[in-house]
């Protein structure tokens, strides 16, 4: 009898992946196609059950070794049932995806949220692999974030658990109005969009940096110019890394995980970003909820996506 299969899909605006795993979460096989979203949401739901068959007769497998199908899906949704109320970058409205696929694929289907799937990826097989308690950001446009207690997602009562970017952490006098609408959220200061905001209102002020000589200005740029020694870009970085640092104080206190897991863009600004996390978390923290917890880079990049949408099969 051939090993059971695991297939997770990662759908995006633009773009479909899928990926194959083994029962420990390592990839086999990979495979991306079109989502074709101005087709329309059935084309999206048929592509993605294409893709799925695809990607395993890729590897030259049977699709009777499938055990399951996991999909990450950023946007409102129905978890239990499986319904995509909506989404931001697709054309997807009360779309039944669980029932649709377990239709045409025949198999059982697990669907969650993407921020949820990327956190699930790096416990299963990533940074926080073999650790059963473990929270993870993911700092990009915005700030993301999933809980791992016990192996297994935290989804809360209307799947808004582990919203990270959205604890109202900056003081009332600094703070400025978030994507969600409230004030003050982690996303407005530590995701590459606030980085590159604070950078700009800086060189709008006026201030000395070598950054108002930086025509279209990343995150990148501005903790490259912290590195090298520029004192406006050092305190952007600052300011972003000690926000963290206190969000990961108010979460130890509540769950208390063995493991911080960062990843995202922002986060490749490695070790100078993360030692003033570890910081400022040890500042605010009790030390009962800092002993033995580790603050450490994700390791499976992209790859998050689909491996923890295939390890939803196991761990839903």
């Amino acid at each position: 009898m051939s090993e059971q299969i695991y297939v997770g899909v990662d759908v995006g605006g633009t773009a479909i992946k899928v990926g194959v795993c083994n029962r420990d979460g390592a990839l086999l096989h990979t495979y991306e196609g079109p989502t074709e979203n101005d087709k329309g949401s059935e084309r999206i739901l048929a592509n993605i059950a294409a893709y799925a068959r695809l990607a395993v007769e890729q590897t030259g497998r049977s699709w009777a070794d499938v055990e399951g199908v996991g999909v990450g899906i950023a946007g409102f949704l129905d978890i239990p049932n499986g319904v995509i109320v909506s989404s931001p970058n697709l054309n997807l409205r009360n779309a039944p995806l669980k029932a649709y696929l377990q239709e045409h694929l025949g198999k059982n289907v697990y669907v969650n949220n993407d921020a949820n799937v990327a956190a699930l990826g790096e416990a299963w097989a990533g940074a926080g692999r073999g650790v059963p308690d473990c929270v993870c950001y993911t700092l990009g446009t915005g700030v993301g974030g999933g809980i791992i207690i016990n192996g297994r997602i935290v989804e809360g009562l209307n799947a808004a658990a582990g919203e990270l970017g959205h604890i109202s952490i900056v003081p009332d006098l600094e703070a400025i109005q978030c994507g969600c609408g409230k004030m003050g959220c982690l996303e407005t200061v530590s995701s590459a969009t606030g980085i590159i905001r604070m950078a700009k209102d800086a060189v709008a002020r006026g201030d000395q940096t070598s950054l108002s000589h930086v025509l279209d200005i990343t995150a990148k740029d501005v903790v490259d110019a912290a590195k090298a020694g520029d004192e406006v870009a050092a305190r952007i970085v600052n300011r972003a890394a000690y926000y963290l640092g206190k969000s990961m104080a108010v979460v130890a206190v509540v769950i208390n995980p063995e493991r911080f897991i960062i990843g995202g863009g922002v986060s490749k600004a490695g070790e100078f970003l993360f030692e003033q996390i570890r910081e400022v978390f040890l500042k605010y923290t009790p030390e009962a909820a800092t002993k033995g917890v580790e603050i450490v880079p994700a390791e499976l990049g992209n790859s998050a996506g689909v491996v923890g949408a295939a390890g939803l099969v196991l761990r839903s």
